[in-house]
């Protein structure tokens, strides 16, 4: 069973604000939901500077959004460590996402000492699939480089 986390959600909250207060300029920024062992649930409040042409959201907000959950659900293991820094990200892009919330659930699936590897599911609000959950717009992996103590 994984450790709990060193941080719960408003610590690892206050932390993004105050490491990276830029997160919220120009309009709301992604919302920390929830973490856990090894996992962090993230929301980005829909905003019209999110959407490209033709009305979606973009891909651009949807990367950044996975990352800063990946980041978040590293933090929330290891504690405050500002320099842990993205070396890899890979995106498959599913379905156009609604003109509403997103909700990226992140999931670590190795936390080393120098090394995490995390995967993200970023799903659509209100916009349901067959089985009644979020429907699925993008799917991401990355790894984390984590600087020595």
């Amino acid at each position: 069973m994984p450790a709990a986390p060193m941080m719960d959600r408003d610590a690892v909250a206050a932390f993004l604000d105050e490491a990276f207060p830029q997160i919220h300029h120009g309009g709301p920024g992604p919302v920390v939901e929830s973490v856990g062992p090894m996992t962090a649930t993230m929301r980005l409040p829909y905003h019209e500077r999110h959407l490209r042409p033709g009305g979606t959201i973009s891909g651009p907000a949807m990367m950044a959004l996975a990352d800063v959950a990946l980041y978040v659900a590293i933090l929330a293991q290891i504690g405050p460590v500002a320099l842990a820094v993205t070396t890899n990200l890979s995106f498959n892009f599913m379905r156009k996402p609604a003109q509403a919330d997103l909700l990226a659930e992140a999931r670590l699936l190795k936390l080393g000492r120098s090394l995490a590897v995390g995967e993200v599911l970023i799903r659509s609000r209100g916009k349901k699939n067959d089985q009644g959950l979020d429907d699925l717009v993008c799917h991401a992996t990355g790894t984390y480089a984590i600087p020595p103590k």
